[in-house]
C-alpha cells in the first residue's frame, strides 16, 4: 500500500502575506507623501506663479492628486 504525504508549509504563506501587506502599506505611504508634498508645494506659491504656470487655485488639489495616484483614479 502506498501513502502520500503532503505536507503544507503555512509559515511561507504567512510570511508572503505580511510582505505584500507591507508593501502595499509602503507604496500607500509614498503616494499620500506625494500628494501632500506636491500640494503644499503649489500652495505656497502666488497667485501669480500659478497663473503664469496656467494654475488656478481650485486645481491645486486635483494635480495633487494626479501626481500622487495617476490620471485614471
Amino acid at each position: 500500500m502506498a501513502y502520500a504525504s503532503v505536507r503544507q508549509n503555512r509559515g511561507f504563506l504567512v510570511l508572503n502575506t505580511l510582505r505584500d501587506g507591507f508593501a502595499a502599506l509602503s507604496a500607500a505611504w509614498s503616494r499620500s507623501r506625494t500628494f501632500t508634498r506636491t500640494y503644499n508645494e503649489l500652495n505656497a506659491l502666488s497667485t501669480r506663479d500659478l497663473q503664469d504656470l496656467g494654475i488656478s487655485r481650485s486645481m491645486i488639489s486635483r494635480l495633487a492628486h494626479e501626481a500622487a495616484y495617476g490620471r485614471d483614479s
